[in-house]
């Protein structure tokens, strides 16, 4: 990816927000992730309330991830052939009439999940259209930093916004807080209309289901890139599995536990966004990942909560590694595919997440929480080993990729 000299260098936190929408990009992704934050945990008590199911509960809140690959299989060749404006404020747009569909009461349980299907597929362009603007933001040398902002943008939501979204089902209503949901999900929209500038897309040609698959086949035609997707998609979402059963673990503390999670995210990408040096940085990969799974093997002893959330701040340092895993993946790709790169890396990464949630939900109706997140963390660790051995094998494939 080259760099564009007219650009600032954005080599320091002061430097990123001069840069000219960097601010609108960042302010409307915090609105949109406190809008999802809030919801998902609304939305999995809600149902955890009506079933008593750990299956169920688990899958609301990360359904909409279970989705993401079936967009990435149909739509992802519009992240790059979509004017990015009008594509983030749309998809704001559609998550809050979703949103407000699901606060309406007596909406079954079917119709909830129908709902959740269908912000699935609308959300899978957004991870593409986001992350390829934020790479003609930005300066080449300044993607990894400002996409570490965006991370710990990420966990500060979080926290901010499991907190208030537990007292406001807590006091109110899981109703109440799809409400507020709503709101945040307007100002979003409000925000990158208003905040963004045209743009025309970075690729020419209309968005259809040959352009994506054509697309995706090279990418995914190259083993480096093959097991960078990979370590990108999996050992995070089996961990986020674990993360799925926090409200049937402790169903009266599950927003404690995941504003810790936020927490220790949050320093995670402070530290390997800004404090590692990069030579240090590239070989953190695999050590990151075995911090992100190991914690919750503790969980088999059945801890306590404030046990409990000290295991979920350290495990969640852990996701750090995507930032490493996202510096090569864009060493390993041109400028006019980085929207469908990118894109299939969040929808890749959001899928294994909703399918690991739904695996953890089922082992958990079997066995227990707490024995599921203990199955689910070995399984993360397995995966991490393999890939990395996977990784020391020499190829002889070229790095470049073709045309599509």
């Amino acid at each position: 990816m080259a760099s564009d000299p007219s650009r600032p260098r954005n080599s320091s936190y002061q430097a990123l927000f001069r840069t000219p929408e960097f601010t609108p990009l960042f302010l409307a992704s915090a609105a949109q992730t406190a809008a999802g934050t809030v919801s998902a945990l609304a939305l999995g008590t809600l149902v955890y309330r009506a079933t008593e199911s750990p299956l169920l509960s688990a899958v609301s809140m990360f359904g909409p991830s279970l989705a993401q690959m079936l967009g990435a299989t149909f739509f992802m060749s519009g992240a790059d052939r979509l004017p990015p404006r009008s594509t983030l404020a749309g998809i704001s747009l559609a998550f809050a009439a979703g949103t407000a569909v699901l606060a309406l009461p007596g909406l079954p349980v079917a119709g909830i999940f129908a709902v959740v299907l269908v912000l699935g597929l609308v959300a899978s362009l957004g991870g593409g259209v986001r992350w390829g603007l934020l790479t003609e933001i930005l300066a080449k040398d300044g993607y990894l930093l400002g996409r570490s902002v965006f991370n710990m943008l990420s966990g500060v939501m979080q926290v901010i916004g499991f907190a208030v979204g537990g007292v406001l089902v807590a006091v109110l209503s899981p109703r109440t807080a799809l409400l507020l949901a709503t709101v945040l999900y307007l100002a979003a929209a409000l925000v990158a209309r208003l905040g963004l500038s045209v743009r025309p897309p970075r690729a020419a040609g209309r968005p259809s289901v040959a352009a994506t698959w054509r697309t995706n086949a090279v990418l995914w035609s190259a083993r480096p890139r093959r097991l960078t997707y990979l370590g990108l998609w999996i050992p995070n979402g089996l961990v986020v599995g674990c993360e799925s059963l926090y409200v049937s673990y402790a169903p009266h503390d599950a927003g404690t536990l995941f504003a810790c999670g936020a927490f220790g995210m949050l320093a995670g990408d402070l530290t390997v966004g800004r404090l590692v040096p990069g030579e240090v940085r590239g070989r953190l990969a695999t050590p990151l990942l075995v911090l992100l799974a190991a914690p919750y093997l503790l969980f088999a002893l059945h801890p306590a909560v404030p046990v409990a959330a000290v295991c979920a701040t350290l495990a969640s340092v852990g996701f750090g590694a995507s930032l490493v895993q996202q510096e090569r993946l864009m060493s390993l790709i041109p400028d006019e595919l980085s929207g469908h790169a990118l894109g299939l890396h969040s929808a890749g990464m959001l899928t294994m997440q909703g399918v690991s949630a739904a695996l953890a939900g089922s082992v958990a109706q079997l066995t227990s929480p707490a024995t599921a997140m203990t199955v689910m963390a070995v399984a993360s660790l397995a995966v991490t080993l393999a890939l990395a051995t996977a990784g020391r094998r020499p190829t002889p494939e070229p790095l470049s990729v073709p045309a599509p």
